[in-house]
């Protein structure tokens, strides 16, 4: 994979501008590799990106998402007087027009620009961060508002409860590892639970709450800053589909505004962070309040005890599967996972009508 002479091969095949100087790993992604390709002269640099077929099998249609979606943001930053190159990805074609190569071996290859002169964060330690990251969100979605062209479903059931219920019950008649007779608490905390999630799906299934772009990779280093602070564009599109806006914050919030970490064996450590959730939301908000729906507005906190719920039992239905689908480090990986997400859970459902206070209050702050 890293030879170097495969490689420039590979990155021959793409209308690159400027000679090719070198080309080095970039980065440790879990699902794709990366590299960035350096060239001579004024030319600009360029990220070259193994796609991974098995979690993306469809990748002629992610790109073409990519493509669609960078193209509606270009034109927004153009229209606003920005900087498209800096502002927007720039999905890079081969030579005979394609957004993809297909090596020798059938892996998929795609280019995009470089961004320079970028800063990016690993983690959202801060308030502050929290803040920056929920407005890079939010531009993102507000950018997209209008989108209306059909997307390709990359990864098919993602964030739908009534499939991820099918595969549930599914899990529990097979009984894989043998495990289910030793999980009647944990089991007990998703069955009740599933009639108000379910509920709140069916909402989004009817169009109560609406379906727009969004990016379901939320991290903060899947947003650039430049050198001094500001948002420049969201990056890592992947997974760019069409569900609810909420899906985006509750799984921003389920990340950001945990106090511990998500396999926390300490479960005295986890719980949901108010300040971090307030600075989150005062920054997704600022960029989104005057484009929600009521609906929307009204389920924005639920959708952080949703997003988590169903990292409850994705977790634990693996564990009772035999540890299929997530990497575990021990045995009990799974189960440790779970517990530490319910008590996220628990946390936010605790503190859940301050939740929805300080969004009525952000809303209010902003329309």
């Amino acid at each position: 994979m890293n030879n170097k002479t495969a490689l420039l091969d590979i990155a021959s095949q793409f209308a690159l501008n400027g000679a090719i100087q070198s080309i080095d790993s970039l980065g440790d992604g879990f699902i794709n590799d990366t590299f960035i390709i350096r060239t001579a002269g004024d030319a600009p640099d360029y990220i070259l990106q193994r796609k991974n077929k098995q979690v993306f099998p469809d990748v002629p249609g992610m790109m073409e998402n990519i493509r669609k979606v960078s193209d509606h943001i270009r034109q927004r930053v153009i229209a606003e007087g920005g900087d498209p190159m800096r502002e927007a990805m720039t999905v890079v074609p081969t030579h005979d027009g394609k957004l993809y190569y297909i090596d020798p071996k059938g892996e998929y290859w795609a280019v995009t620009v470089f961004i320079a002169d970028t800063v990016a964060y690993n983690k959202a330690d801060s308030p502050e961060l929290a803040r920056k990251g929920g407005e890079g969100i939010g531009k993102f979605q507000a950018q997209l508002a209008d989108f209306d062209e059909p997307l390709v479903e990359t990864i098919k059931g993602f964030h739908n409860i009534r499939h991820r219920f099918v595969q549930w019950d599914e899990a529990l008649r097979r009984d894989a590892a043998g495990r289910v007779k030793d999980l009647s608490t944990e089991i007990g905390w998703i069955e009740s639970r599933r009639t108000e999630m379910l509920d709140f799906w069916k909402l989004v299934e009817e169009g109560t709450i609406p379906t727009h772009v969004t990016h379901n990779d939320t991290k903060i280093n899947n947003i650039l800053f430049d050198q001094k602070g500001n948002v420049l564009c969201a990056i890592d599109l992947d997974t760019v589909m069409n569900s609810t806006s909420l899906n985006d914050f509750g799984d921003a919030i389920r990340s950001y505004a945990n106090t511990g970490d998500e396999d926390d064996r300490d479960l005295t450590r986890v719980g949901l962070s108010l300040e971090m959730f307030r600075a989150y939301t005062d920054g997704y908000l600022s960029q989104r309040a005057r484009q929600l729906t009521q609906p929307e507005i009204d389920h924005l906190a639920f959708s952080a005890r949703y997003i988590t719920f169903e990292q409850v039992l994705r977790f634990l239905m693996d564990y009772i599967d035999g540890d299929v689908y997530y990497k575990i480090k021990y045995p009990e990986h799974n189960l440790v996972r779970t517990h530490a997400q319910y008590k996220l859970l628990q946390s936010m459902e605790e503190q859940y009508l301050e939740m929805c206070a300080i969004v009525r209050e952000t809303v209010a702050k902003y329309k």
